[in-house]
């Protein structure tokens, strides 16, 4: 089967030796991501907006590998607070609400940086999608 690697540019992928997204066959998994933390729309202490900045930029991410959200069956959260759960689970809501991956919330000691309140990995699997047929 062959491999597919999505990259964005980051300079951590080749220092540290990875990529954003690998596809082989169905399977695509994607790398712990973390928000763009820019101060203004997305705060550092501000867990809902870094969650819809994570899944907005993955849902990208799969669409480079020609996937959706829709795939997506499997997400692991890590957050450095677990109070912020509500916050988390509702930018969760916003592109999960109908699909309802499995998924997990962990609290943990720290992140790669203290401005970053949450990570997410994703395991998605496509499926195949029905061909439309003229005429029938």
């Amino acid at each position: 089967m062959k491999r597919e690697n999505i990259l964005t540019g980051s300079p951590w992928e080749d220092k540290m030796g990875y990529c954003r997204a690998v596809r082989i066959g169905n399977i695509i998994e994607v790398s712990g991501t973390v928000a763009i933390v820019d101060g203004e729309k997305v705060k550092a202490d501000d867990a809902h907006a870094q969650t819809v900045n994570i899944l907005e930029r993955v849902k990208v991410v799969l669409e480079d590998l020609k996937v959706t959200m829709e795939d997506v069956i499997r997400t692991r959260i890590f957050t450095t607070d677990i109070s912020t759960f509500e916050d988390v689970a509702s930018a969760h809501a916003l592109f999960f609400k109908d699909i309802k991956p499995t998924t997990g919330f962990y609290e943990i000691s720290k992140l790669v940086a203290p401005e970053y309140l949450v990570e997410i990995e994703f395991t998605a699997i496509a499926t195949e999608k029905p061909l439309i047929q003229e005429g029938l």
